[in-house]
Formats: structure tokens, C-alpha cells, sequence
């Protein structure tokens, strides 16, 4: 029998049996469904290139590691941290342990954490604010229960905890509005989760409110980075806006940032809102209005309906959208009169 290799990759064995990646992952958890004759052509080729043959003995004897997988976007955005901690909470209370992976923002990077997990046998996958592709997603659901936090999906085989964005963007145009703004521009969040509907809501809501000839799109992401550039080319603009709703906190970080090394004061030359509510928004220096959401409890409800799913059995999908509130602190005020 050959030696154990760290490099045999599940490809390497379905390759090996003429079979797909996805069958070797099934026989990998000792899911019923596969026949007798295909499963002995995956355990003889794993052992022919000494697969993992401990955990795939383990996998044959117990289905069950008690382990979830949790890949994060990034680890630079407080957001994560903080539906990281709801995740924690709940998987302690209920006997589980998180795995966490990193992503850089890339969804190659995604993919490769994803089928460590598999790889690893965990009993659930909880992707947050995942930039995957929905294809692999789903397959991925196909092998165990996954949970999306962040972005929503309509597949039964999904969970899924969001925020209503569309919602949060009306919320931050009519506040704006109501303060007396009419030129109101939108950092937005680029292809991160979310975005696209923040996105929409600021643009229905400045319509609705009659301000269309005033919708100003910057483009942006998720990062503080994001705030300095879009701050940078409003300052090269010939006329400012009077108001700046940006896609989330970070992106607003870096905005008032930039705005301040200009000489601008906010709010009193130009009001700021961000989304996400993190702990940054919070800290007495950066007061910064904000569109909330509640991220541990995201979290919390993300590892409970992956546990519905290990232990109950549960198919039916689960797709929770939370209603956003604003909260108000001092980035934001009546325009400055010129």
C-alpha cells in the first residue's frame, strides 16, 4: 500500500476510478447513495495513492465531525468579524466547531477553501458575503448543507440570512432628503455582495423623490481604499454634492478621511452615510450615520439553520431577510447654505 501523501487531492482519486470529484466526496462522507461497485473503485484508488485513509475510514464509520466551515471574504472589513462572532456563539452552545478560511476577496480563493472543507468532511458550509459563482455554489449543496450570509439566493438547496438592501438605500436617500439634500452621490460597493441592490435602492429612491437628474454613481468597493479614490474624483468635480451615501462603513471611513485632509468639515460641508453599522461607525471620532445591521445575529441564525439541516433532516429552504433601521449620529446635517 502506498504511503500517505498530503498532496492526493480528491481529483487526484476521482481520476483515478473514473469517476467525478463529486461522487469521491460522497463516498468521502458515506452518503448511501453511492453503489457498492463505485464506492469500492473510490476506496481502492484512494488507497492506491494513499488518500487521507484515516479520515476516510472515519468518514465510513461516522458521517457526522461536528465541524462547520466558515469562509470569510475577507478579514480587513469589521463586518465579518462581527457575523463571525454570532457563528462562534451559536456553534459553541451547540457543540460544534467553526473552521475559518480567508479568501482575499477572490473568488479562485473562495473555491479552494470550499473544497478543503469538503475535503475535511465538515458538516456544514457557511459562506459570508461569498463572491462564488452560484454553479458552485450549488454544487457544493449538492455534497452538504450550506448557508449564504450576506447575499441572498432562491434555490431550495441554499440558506440564506440577508439584510433588505434596497430598503437601507431608501432609508439613507429619504433621511438625506428630509434634511433638506438634493444632490446626493452613491459610493458604491462594486461586485461585493449587496452592492447591486444598494445600488438600485439609491437610484429608486432618488426617482421616486424626484431627484433624478441629481443621481451621481461613483465606482467603488467594499474598502476603505474605495472611500479615498471616490473622494478624490468628487474633489476634482467642478460642483460637490451636498451629501455622500456610501456602500458601507469602510468605504465611508476612507471618504471622510480624504474629504478632512481637504479642509472639508462633515457635516457641516458635506453630510456622510455608510451601511453596516460595524464598530467603526461607533467610535466617538467617526459618530458616522449608518444603516444597521444586526451581524451577530445573522451569524447566529446562519449556524442554527445549517444545524436544521445536519440534525433535523430539514429540506425545505430557509431564506431570512432582516428590515434595516437607520441610526442617526453626527456625520449628517442640513446642507450648507452657499
Amino acid at each position: 500500500m502506498a504511503g500517505v501523501k498530503s498532496d492526493v487531492t480528491m481529483e487526484d482519486v476521482a481520476r483515478a476510478a473514473g469517476v467525478s470529484r463529486a461522487l469521491v466526496s460522497l463516498v468521502v462522507r458515506g452518503s448511501p447513495k453511492v453503489s457498492d461497485e463505485r464506492r469500492a473503485a473510490v476506496l481502492a484508488a484512494a488507497t492506491q495513492l494513499g488518500y487521507r485513509p484515516n479520515a476516510m475510514a472515519r468518514g465510513l464509520a461516522s458521517r457526522r465531525t461536528r465541524t462547520i466551515g466558515v469562509i470569510l471574504n475577507e478579514l480587513h472589513n469589521p463586518f465579518y468579524a462581527e457575523i463571525m462572532d454570532g457563528i462562534d456563539e451559536g456553534a459553541a452552545a451547540l457543540d460544534y466547531r467553526p473552521l475559518i478560511g480567508t479568501a482575499g476577496r477572490r473568488p479562485r480563493g473562495e473555491q479552494q477553501v470550499l473544497d478543503a472543507f469538503l475535503e475535511m468532511r465538515a458538516d456544514g458550509v457557511s459562506l459570508v458575503w461569498p463572491r462564488l459563482p452560484t454553479p458552485a455554489i450549488l454544487t457544493a449543496a449538492a455534497t452538504v448543507p450550506v448557508v449564504s450570509v450576506a447575499r441572498g439566493f432562491r434555490s431550495r438547496h441554499v440558506d440564506s440570512i440577508t439584510n433588505d438592501e434596497l430598503a437601507g438605500a431608501r432609508l439613507v436617500v429619504r433621511h438625506l432628503v428630509e434634511l433638506g439634500h438634493r444632490r446626493i452621490a452613491h459610493v458604491d460597493g462594486g461586485r461585493g455582495a449587496g452592492a447591486s441592490a444598494r445600488r438600485s435602492g439609491y437610484r429608486q429612491a432618488m426617482k421616486e423623490l424626484g431627484l433624478t437628474r441629481g443621481i451621481r454613481v461613483l465606482p467603488g468597493d467594499y474598502t476603505d481604499t474605495a472611500g479615498v479614490e471616490a473622494a478624490v474624483r468628487l474633489l476634482e468635480a467642478r460642483r460637490l454634492p451636498t451629501a455622500v451615501f456610501a456602500a458601507n462603513d469602510l468605504v465611508a471611513a476612507g471618504l471622510i478621511d480624504r474629504l478632512e485632509d481637504a479642509g472639508l468639515r462633515v457635516p457641516d460641508d458635506l453630510s456622510v452615510v455608510g451601511y453596516d453599522n460595524t464598530f467603526l461607525a461607533a467610535l466617538h471620532h467617526m459618530s458616522l450615520t449608518t444603516v444597521h445591521q444586526p451581524r451577530p445575529e445573522m451569524g447566529r441564525r446562519a449556524l442554527s439553520a445549517l444545524v436544521e439541516r445536519i440534525e433535523g433532516g430539514r429540506t425545505a429552504p430557509l431564506h431570512v431577510r432582516i428590515s434595516p433601521t437607520l441610526v442617526v449620529r453626527t456625520t449628517t446635517a442640513p446642507p450648507p447654505r452657499r
